[in-house]
C-alpha cells in the first residue's frame, strides 16, 4: 500500500485514541523522535493508550511509564521497571489497564485488550 502520512505530519489532537502494536517495529520506532512525542502527547492529555507485546518499549522510551503499572511481553519487563514502571505479569490472554493505559503481554490477548481499549475509548456496540 502507499503511504499517505509521515510520523511528523501527524496531529494527535486530530485523534481520539493510540495503539501500539508489538513485534519489531517498536525496537526501531522508539528510535524517531516524532513517534516519542506522538507517544507523550496522547499520555499528557490523558488519551487512550493500548500497547501490547514489545510496544511497550514505545511508552519507556517516551519516559510515560513512571509511577504506572502495565503488562507487556515478558522480557520488556526489565525495561519497564527501568523507566520507573512496574511490570505486571499477567496471563498471556489477558489485559492490563492503569487508568488511560491497557496493555498486554501477546496476540493471544486481543480479545481482551481491544475490549478494554474499547471500553476506556468509550465506545458501545450493540447487537442488532
Amino acid at each position: 500500500f502507499t503511504l499517505n502520512s509521515t510520523f511528523a505530519d501527524v496531529k494527535p489532537d486530530d485523534y481520539v485514541g493510540l495503539v501500539i502494536p508489538g513485534g519489531r517495529a517498536p525496537e526501531y520506532l522508539r528510535l524517531n523522535e516524532a513517534v516519542l512525542n506522538i507517544v507523550r502527547s496522547f499520555a499528557q492529555s490523558n488519551k487512550p493508550i493500548a500497547a501490547i507485546c514489545h510496544g511497550a518499549q514505545l511508552l519507556t522510551a517516551a519516559g510515560v511509564l513512571k509511577g504506572r503499572r502495565c503488562s507487556a511481553y515478558p522480557a520488556c519487563g526489565p525495561e519497564i521497571t527501568a523507566a520507573g514502571g512496574q511490570y505486571v505479569a499477567i496471563p498471556m490472554n489477558q489485559a492490563y489497564v492503569d487508568g488511560n493505559i491497557v496493555t498486554a503481554p501477546a496476540w493471544p490477548a486481543h480479545p481482551a485488550w481491544l475490549s478494554e481499549f474499547t471500553r476506556i475509548l468509550g465506545a458501545k456496540f450493540t447487537l442488532s
